[in-house]
């Protein structure tokens, strides 16, 4: 008879047993289901600008985008949301191929694609990141962007329908860099989901501020997206380092039109990240409004998971947000379609620590 120090038996126990405990593992791995069926579910994309700049990494937008439409009936898939930088270039024509192998118009292009998967099906609402402007060459110069002539009003009939008021960008012209979207829940709550672009300018935060003021939406809840607002601190982003001369972020637009507003609830923004950090790819706080009314305000991003910069372009990642028949009740969840897609990394398609799960309490 053969014996093994104890060391050793416990460690061949350990092994023998890997392959029933992943076994169990990956069986015990769930699709997002709701926990009312009633309830209705918005979905936030974080940037996507390193899925686009390589063609390697856009096949994993596309799983993600692929995803959303495949769950749209089991999720009550309402709206969809992304915080912005679309690209990484809005420009570029001579990409160095170890930074990008994509130009800022196959950029374009294969972001306006992946979003064409949801044309005709479900409305999608996008800020504009400074990614999405000349960043490398607007020096003394407006931020100016080729996002027009990719998401225009009638690109998508379900944003058509609800699409309410525009104001004008830097070259004078509509356009939906500054929007606003009304909408009704299926429980009958009122929304105004409102689009700023990335550093707003005093015009677009007047026009903002009168948007919301208006009497025909003071019933409304109203989600604010936009690109640069909040740190990984969960503190407001007070400067940047862009040479804008006529530009806000987070600190300026808490000030100027969240807290004097009665009738914002929730801002949802992106811009941040680390490479392989999650956590410093997130924010969230809540701050009272002048009328004393919660305001939810969330930072989603994951551009540098997965390899960094240079990587995999954020793992699939996306924030589910499901709203409760009650009308004040919303879950936060964090998934990864991409990691879901295979039985070998499916036990990897959920994030749990309490900044990726929690709930957010409407007024």
């Amino acid at each position: 008879m053969i014996r093994f120090p104890k060391w050793m038996a416990a460690t061949l126990l350990l092994v023998l047993s890997l392959p029933k405990l992943y076994a169990q593992d990956k069986q015990s791995f769930q699709q997002p289901t709701l926990s009312d069926s009633t309830s209705w579910t918005l979905v936030l994309l974080p940037d996507i600008q390193n899925y686009v700049k390589f063609q390697r990494n856009q096949p994993i937008l596309d799983v993600m985008m692929n995803w959303i439409v495949q769950h749209r009936d089991r999720l009550n898939i309402e709206m969809v949301m992304c915080t912005g930088d679309l690209v990484e270039h809005d420009d570029i024509i001579n990409p160095d191929p170890k930074k990008m192998d994509q130009t800022g118009k196959q950029q374009w292009e294969a972001a306006a694609r992946a979003f064409a998967k949801l044309d005709g099906k479900i409305p999608y609402i996008t800020a504009t990141g400074n990614h999405d402007y000349n960043i490398f060459s607007y020096t003394h110069k407006p931020k100016t962007t080729h996002f027009p002539q990719y998401f225009y009003p009638d690109k998508n009939s379900e944003n058509q329908k609800i699409l309410r008021e525009v104001t004008e960008n830097v070259y004078g012209n509509p356009s939906l860099e500054n929007a606003a979207y009304q909408w009704k829940s299926p429980h009958g709550k009122p929304f105004l989901f409102l689009s700023l672009e990335f550093a707003p300018r005093d015009t677009v935060l007047r026009w903002a501020n009168k948007i919301v003021n208006q009497q025909k939406y003071a019933d409304h809840s109203v989600v604010l997206l936009t690109h640069a607002y909040l740190n990984y601190k969960n503190e407001h982003i007070a400067t940047a380092k862009y040479d804008l001369q006529d530009a806000h972020y987070g600190t300026a637009v808490f000030d100027r039109l969240v807290r004097p507003a009665k009738n914002i609830e929730m801002v949802f923004s992106g811009h941040i990240g680390a490479p392989n950090d999650v956590r410093k790819h997130l924010g969230f706080r809540i701050d009272n409004n002048s009328a004393g009314k919660r305001v939810s305000q969330m930072t989603f991003n994951a551009q540098a998971l997965g390899g960094g910069t240079y990587g995999s372009g954020g793992d699939g990642w996306i924030r589910i947000l499901e709203f409760l028949p009650d009308g004040k009740t919303v879950k936060v969840r964090t998934f990864s379609p991409f990691f879901a897609l295979s039985s070998s990394t499916q036990h990897l398609a959920w994030r749990t620590e309490d900044y990726d799960e929690f709930t957010i309490t409407l007024n």
